[in-house]
């Protein structure tokens, strides 16, 4: 691993720099500019709040909150997965004539997503202030749910890079499991409490997405301690993940350009 390492020192700069220019030209024949950034998963906010908690007459406190929380983790995981698969097919271009890791381009997009779920957080703290929620100490926990959710997005994002240059289907089938994915991981509700006892506490625990956004909620605006064993568990899960899939791409990763 000391060569991931070196490697992510090496080519940290350019990640930095390259992000920096993809968001740049996200918005640059744009009129409202960066303020897409907020409108975007504002407006998505809305309309949900609209549909599940008044049309669905959801009961969850907070319920713009607690419903903001989980689209924004969601987005960040889900444009990782999608944008993972032809990752290296879509940077043709670059890779190739200029030799970098392969997974460089997945830190390229991780902090373009990053930057974009910040900007949401930022609302988030808006609304906890209309709303009057005071968080208390358990709000640290948001940083340690962060960083699983940083490290189980990469590992998983490797994997998908790597048999993404291979299998040409494998968009569709992400595509289609992300779609289940989001009806089974409680963005509108709590899955702990909304599935039938004890298939809801399972599914909490063992669906990493659905234990980080129920984690965020408590720590935010419920004032409850996140399991910390559970977070560690899918850290060290993240951890194996990613270093398979780093391994993997070092292994493999001269054979993708003859591939694509």
């Amino acid at each position: 691993m000391s060569r991931f390492f070196k490697d992510v020192k090496k080519y940290s700069k350019y990640a930095f720099y390259s992000a920096r220019s993809e968001l740049k030209s996200e918005v640059a024949s744009s009129y409202l500019n960066w303020l897409w950034w907020v409108l975007d998963p504002l407006c998505f906010m809305l309309i949900y709040t609209f549909i599940f908690g008044v049309v669905f007459n959801a009961k969850e406190q907070y319920f713009p909150i607690f419903i903001f929380i989980g689209l924004s983790m969601w987005d960040f995981f889900n444009r990782m997965m999608t944008n993972s698969v032809k990752i290296v097919k879509n940077n043709k271009a670059i890779v190739s004539k200029v030799y970098m890791p392969k997974y460089v381009l997945i830190f390229v997009k991780m902090l373009v997503n990053a930057f974009k779920m910040f900007i949401s957080f930022l609302i988030v703290i808006g609304m906890m202030v209309i709303w009057k929620v005071v968080p208390d100490w358990n709000v640290l926990y948001v940083i340690p749910i962060f960083i699983v959710l940083f490290v189980f997005s990469f590992g998983c994002s490797t994997i998908l890079l790597h048999f993404g240059v291979f299998v040409e289907d494998l968009a569709n089938v992400v595509r289609i499991g992300l779609r289940l994915l989001f009806y089974i991981t409680g963005i509108f509700y709590r899955v702990g409490t909304r599935i039938p006892a004890p298939y809801g506490e399972l599914a909490e625990k063992y669906n990493p997405l659905a234990f980080l956004i129920a984690s965020m909620r408590d720590a935010l605006i419920y004032q409850k301690t996140p399991s910390r064993k559970l977070l560690l568990l899918w850290f060290v899960v993240g951890v194996i993940i990613s270093a398979i899939g780093v391994r993997t791409i070092y292994k493999n990763e001269n054979s993708y350009v003859k591939v694509i």
